[in-house]
């Protein structure tokens, strides 16, 4: 029995030792990243438009000490990024693994995961020194993004693991509706709104990216990323990765970005808007059947179609008759409705509206 329990050991050990071998020619090579993952900030100074958050977890940081922290705003506005780059300045390269757990909690947002996961790490004591020396904080960084996806129950769970160990645990929740997260929590926490990013922010990042990949891009492409992203830098790097993967070659294109993003043309949202105020229904019908056919997202063209109707020198109270129609229309989208039938049913208002002027 001994003798074949041996065999098996040695069995089993030598697929490892194959592995073993295998492994450092695999690992030299440089694995491609996402350009969003990339160029992500790896210090706080690098956080791009966040002055007050940037300026008060400096400060944090140089005292090797942090509140329970809450970041809300709009996606791509740098929340998770900012806490990864603080995490990784106050534990270093070696201890970060260790001392941060990050959570998303749109996968795993139920009381089971807060009385388990959270509360089994929160609980751990550590040390306050560092492997290189620096002066260390005692305590670890429990990061929950998308907290607004948290049960009710889950929350309230948290509230109490938040007291209780908060002498070796700092929480950050990270979220995009603040209104979402229960009022126990947020009085813990210090909070902290990530703004949209400015157009000029955005294209300074975008260019500096395109001069570490060496793309080709036009003035024109740059703006166009700028102006679908609306202030979600995170999307704009990707849409500018796909742009460069889609013209290898050649330079970075305004009409490239918009075919990517998935953007209406402004020709066919004028025509739209001119047959809506100016022409029939039976060509009404024939240009919102083609949008659709093209493939162009019903919300996308809800969107454009909202921008069009606000510049345009409408009455006001026409304006705001389109405008809760749209809002109707857009939860109707959001429940599965014909998208069809949708938009022609919005437009078919614009067009009343736009009669009483004649």
């Amino acid at each position: 029995m001994q003798a074949f329990l041996k065999g098996a050991s040695v069995q089993a050990t030598k697929p490892q030792k194959d592995k073993a071998a295998a492994g450092p020619s695999t690992e030299k090579k440089a694995k491609p990243l996402p350009w969003v993952e990339k160029y992500r900030p790896k210090c706080v100074d690098e956080v791009a438009f966040q002055e007050e958050v940037v300026a008060v977890l400096k400060k944090s940081l140089q005292g090797a000490d942090l509140p329970n922290l809450l970041f809300y705003g709009p996606p791509g506005t740098g929340k998770t990024s900012t806490i990864l780059a603080a995490a990784r300045e106050l534990f270093g390269p070696e201890l970060y693994r260790q001392r941060v757990l990050e959570l998303n909690a749109s996968d795993e947002r139920g009381i089971q995961v807060v009385r388990e996961k959270v509360k089994n790490f929160a609980q751990l004591t550590v040390a306050g020194t560092r492997t290189d020396g620096k002066p260390c904080p005692p305590f670890k960084i429990i990061i929950l993004d998308e907290a607004d996806s948290m049960t009710s129950a889950a929350q309230a769970a948290l509230r109490r693991t938040m007291e209780k160990e908060s002498r070796t645990t700092r929480f950050c929740l990270i979220c995009n509706y603040v209104s979402r997260i229960i009022e126990p929590l947020t009085s813990r926490c210090s909070k902290f709104r990530f703004k949209p990013l400015a157009n000029q922010v955005q294209e300074e990042r975008l260019l500096e990216i395109c001069e570490k990949e060496n793309l080709k891009y036009s003035k024109e492409g740059i703006a166009a990323l700028v102006q679908v992203s609306e202030g979600d830098l995170r999307k704009a790097i990707t849409f500018l990765q796909s742009a460069a993967r889609l013209n290898v070659d050649k330079e970075v294109t305004e009409s490239a970005v918009v075919e990517i993003a998935g953007v209406v043309p402004d020709k066919m949202i004028d025509n739209l808007l001119q047959i809506c105020l100016k022409g029939t229904f039976e060509k009404l019908e024939v240009a919102v059947r083609n949008m659709v056919d093209e493939g162009y997202a019903a919300t996308q063209i809800l969107c454009q179609l909202h921008e069009s109707i606000i510049a345009h020198d409408l009455s006001d109270k026409q304006k705001s008759a389109i405008t809760e129609k749209m809002a109707v229309v857009d939860k109707c989208l959001a429940d599965g409705a014909d998208e069809y039938l949708q938009m022609l049913s919005l437009c078919s208002l614009i067009m009343q509206q736009a009669a009483l002027n004649n």
